[in-house]
């Protein structure tokens, strides 16, 4: 039998008045997988997390982590749980020596070589204070603060956001490369989607509080096709194409993007009779845009400037 997921959700629901940031969320996490969850800002992310980590109630539906319910959370279960958000809240008046102090305090399984290790690893003194340090160097001493206690489930929250890019790639790559093990799971959200192709191997997508895919990231990439149709003249009307997500149209030319290409989908563009019809290699990010964005056909806002004009 296979095992249980490391995350599970039914229907997992919050609202905040009267608007919706969760609704009906069901989605299971598998042991051992770098898990990204993606959406655009105000898509519930944040909200879901919390949600997780019972920091906050659903309204309805039923969260699990580590096959415990996530409103009931024991200190034993939350010592097997790292988690790490934008903020990198610290105590500015600690040294780095005395943030790891402090922290391995609570934990019983504290690797003190290890937090050595990781704060080494981002240049850290332990005698620096903490309010001196910058911005990439105190992820870095969250990182090692969340990692030294040897999370089963390390959960973060966007935490390389606002980063510069050297600060950025180390964070993740380090992250990746001290948690990747077959019994250790990774569950993160992202605004950064070349770190998201770079380290993940499964992807869910909130758009709006609802979510619209969960398969692993390889999958996700291969469902969204675009197509390139070039035409002698102005390209004819388009006539219904299965899996549409939207279509671009110039002057000679139609760009098509679906969902689920296939046959039928290849036969409703054929019959345009164009002169040309190509496939359009598509990365994690641009899929994702042409997943997320308003359906439909469009034109260019180029075009549309110079037809205005």
């Amino acid at each position: 039998m296979s095992e249980p997921p490391v995350i599970s959700t039914r229907g997992l629901t919050r609202y905040f008045g009267k608007r919706c940031a969760v609704q009906d969320l069901t989605l299971d996490v598998p042991r051992g997988c770098v898990f990204a969850f993606l959406g655009r800002n105000g898509s519930g992310k944040s909200t879901t997390i919390r949600m997780l980590l019972g920091l906050l109630r659903p309204d309805r539906g039923t969260a699990s982590v580590l096959g415990c319910d996530s409103r009931q959370l024991t200190p034993e279960l939350r010592a097997r749980i790292g988690y790490l958000t934008e903020e990198h809240q610290l105590y500015g008046w600690m040294t780095v020596r005395q943030a790891g102090e402090f922290q391995a305090a609570f934990y019983p399984r504290w690797d003190e070589k290890f937090f050595r290790g990781v704060i080494g690893h981002f240049g850290l003194k332990p005698e620096a204070r903490v309010k001196e340090l910058s911005r990439g160097m105190r992820a870095g001493l969250c990182l090692a603060l969340t990692l030294a206690p040897d999370p089963e489930l390390l959960i973060l929250d966007d935490p390389a956001l606002g980063l510069d890019p050297v600060a950025r790639r180390s964070l993740v790559e380090s992250m990746i490369y001290l948690t990747r093990r077959a019994d250790r799971t990774i569950f993160f959200s992202s605004h950064d989607l070349a770190d998201v192709e770079r380290v993940a191997d499964h992807l869910a997508v909130l758009d709006y509080s609802i979510l619209r895919a969960c398969c692993p990231l390889e999958t996700f990439r291969n469902s969204v096709q675009e197509v390139k149709l070039g035409f002698a003249g102005p390209p004819p009307p388009l006539p219904p194409i299965p899996g549409l997500l939207q279509a671009f149209r110039t002057e000679r030319e139609v760009r098509i993007a679906c969902v689920h290409y296939n046959a039928a989908t290849e036969r409703a563009l054929q019959a345009l009779t164009p002169l040309t019809l190509e496939r359009v290699p598509l990365g994690l990010e641009a899929s994702l845009i042409r997943y997320m964005g308003e359906r439909g056909e469009k034109t260019l806002i180029l075009s549309n400037t110079e037809v205005s004009s």
